[in-house]
């Protein structure tokens, strides 16, 4: 059986009264970048079973402290994927 990581963080989230609809802006190099909530749940949940279990498992933990550090865990796991993303097109477009 196959375990819905999406639902399980949804859960976690609307416990602590944070709609996953929510959106976080970043600004990385004068660009701005918008994602919402529920778009770094799915990211996160394209990762394999141990990505997707250290996700779950530290927005857990997080959870358990208050609403704030959700907040701020998930503008961090939001810029790492964007910033990882970038990263990731450099690489690509000058060949190393």
């Amino acid at each position: 059986m196959e375990v819905d990581i999406v639902k399980i963080c949804k859960d976690i989230l609307l416990a602590k009264d944070i709609n996953p609809a929510s959106t976080i802006e970043y600004d990385v190099n004068g660009q701005r970048h918008t994602v919402t909530v529920e778009w770094i749940i799915q990211a996160y949940a394209q990762g394999n079973e141990r990505t997707q279990a250290l996700f779950v498992s530290s927005l857990q933990t997080i959870a358990d402290t208050n609403r704030e550090n959700v907040k701020k865990y998930f503008e961090d796991m939001g810029q790492l994927i964007i910033l990882t993303s970038m990263s990731e097109n450099d690489t690509n477009i000058t060949g190393v």
